[in-house]
Order: structure tokens, then sequence, then C-alpha cells
């Protein structure tokens, strides 16, 4: 029997959840500034996460929940998602933390125009709208002056954002079949072994009690995010939950002014509320279509 939805609990969950991700991604920028090779940060961030997850279903008598009939699909997943991971966090440590939250928004842009390319599936015009509303506030944070946002981190976030809704795809797949506690220790499992191999060139490490502090925050936090999503989801909808998803933009503003006293420019300001609301206007239109076609298998 499913969960009773509870829809404040839900918006709360995902709210504290956008927070956690902030913290994690702050973490980044600062391992980053300290010289920690980003490598080595994915690698702690997929490896922890994933020894927890092992010892918490072991403690519970349950790895049998990680058995699967799909291994190939969950390292197909592993190889977009880890290439997604390595480029959402390595905008965060070449963009200002706002600028790098705010391209990550597009990720529901770049899932419609996917949709239709993958699937086949027909936009009307309040998605079209959304989406070039959402490219024009792209352009406008870019901008003509590539101080605050030079071309490789431009490309970076929007990379980022790409792979993400690329992922979403992979996931309406997968969870046709699988728990979502067997997709994220599988792609745990599959990307960490690809990311020890950074050891090769830096060595064993030797950090400092803070270097090793942060690193361990970034796969607690990274471990915590994904657990408060997944509970998020049991108690609302995807449409209801993901509005929370935009104070992230709130919390990376608070944290880069607090540590690095950066402020966002005119153009994120008038560009960041163009993305918002494009991506308010996707969430919206999915409910309205969810609700039309009848109820759906629940998404990973």
């Amino acid at each position: 029997m499913p969960p009773a939805q509870r829809p404040i609990y839900a918006l709360a969950l995902r709210l504290l959840a956008m927070a956690v991700i902030s913290v994690m991604l702050l973490l980044v920028k600062l391992t980053g500034e300290r010289g920690i090779w980003l490598p080595e940060t994915l690698f702690w961030r997929q490896f922890l996460p994933g020894i927890a997850l092992l010892g918490w279903l072991a403690a519970r008598g349950q790895v049998a929940r990680l058995r699967t009939a799909r291994p190939w699909i969950h390292a197909r997943r592993a190889l977009i998602g880890g290439t997604g991971m390595f480029l959402t966090l390595g905008v965060v440590q070449i963009l200002p933390l706002a600028e790098a939250t705010v391209l990550g928004f597009t990720a529901p842009i770049f899932a419609v125009l996917l949709a239709v390319v993958l699937l086949g599936e027909k936009v009307g015009p309040w998605r079209l709208a959304a989406v070039v509303l959402g490219l024009a506030g792209v352009v406008i944070i870019a901008g003509p002056d590539r101080a605050h946002i030079p071309l490789i981190g431009l490309a970076t976030g929007i990379g980022a954002a790409f792979m993400v809704a690329l992922i979403s795809i992979q996931l309406r797949d997968l969870g046709r079949t699988e728990e979502p506690v067997s997709i994220v220790f599988w792609f745990s499992a599959f990307c960490t072994p690809p990311f020890a191999l950074c050891f090769f060139r830096t060595g064993m490490p030797h950090h400092d009690l803070a270097g090793w502090a942060m690193l361990v925050g970034i796969g607690a936090t990274g471990l915590a995010a994904q657990l408060l999503m997944t509970a998020a989801l049991r108690y609302g909808s995807v449409a209801s939950v993901i509005v929370m998803d935009y104070s992230q933009f709130g919390w990376a503003t608070l944290w880069g002014w607090l540590v690095f006293a950066h402020v966002p420019s005119s153009q994120t300001w008038i560009g960041a509320p163009a993305i918002i609301a494009a991506g308010l206007i996707i969430a919206w239109r999915e409910q309205v279509l969810g609700s039309a076609a009848g109820p759906r298998p629940p998404a990973a």
C-alpha cells in the first residue's frame, strides 16, 4: 500500500534537500580552492554514499534488494550520470555559486527538447514558449561581458544541465523495473572505480584535517540529499515538490556572499527569474498533461 500523501511534509523535505545540496556545492568549491583535484572529490562523493548504503542494507538483511537483471543499463546510466556529475561539480569550481546554480535550472528546458528528439513527444505552445523564455534567460546571464561568466564556465554549466536532462530520460526507463535504492547504489558502484584512477596521478592523498572534513562532508551531504529527495517523492508528487528546487538559488547566493563576498551581477538577477519561470511553466504543463493522461508509474 503506497504511503499517504502529505504535501506540506513533502515540500519541507524537498526544501531541506536543496539546502543540503547547496552545502555540498559550497564544499566542492572550497575543495577546489584548496587544490584538491576534482576527480578525487568525485571519488569520495560516490564511494562514501555507496559504502554507507551497502552497510545499511546489510544491517537490515536486505542486500538482495540490489539484485538487477539490467547491469548494462545501469552502466550506461553511470556513464552519462558520471559525466554529468563531473560537469555539475566542475562548473561550481569555475563560476560563482549563484551563476553555476542558475545555469543548472536549464535542465527542464533540455528535457523538453530531448523528449521531442528521443521520445517523439509533441510540444505545445506553453512548453515551447517556456523553452524560448529559458534560453533568453541564459543569453541575458551570459551577456556580452565575459568577466563574470567566462566561456568555459558557461559551456560547462550548460553541458551539465544537458546531461542532467539526459539522465532524466534514462531514469524513466530504469524506474520501470528498479528500486530507487538499487539505482543509487549501482550508480556509485559503476562510477567509483573510474574516479579511483585519479590516485594513479596524485598518489595516496595527504590532506589536512580540514580537507578530509570537506571530502567526508561532500559524501555525507550528497547521500543525505538523495535520501531527502527520495522521501519527498514518497509523500508528494514531482510536480508539487519541484518548485522547492529553485530555493537553491537563494542558498547559493547566500553562501557566495558570506564565504566568497560575491554578489550576483544585474544580468544574473534579470536572467535567473526568466529561467526559473521557464522551469515552473514546464513543471506545470507536465502536471496538466500527466493528469490528462492518467496515473503514471512513479519515477526513480
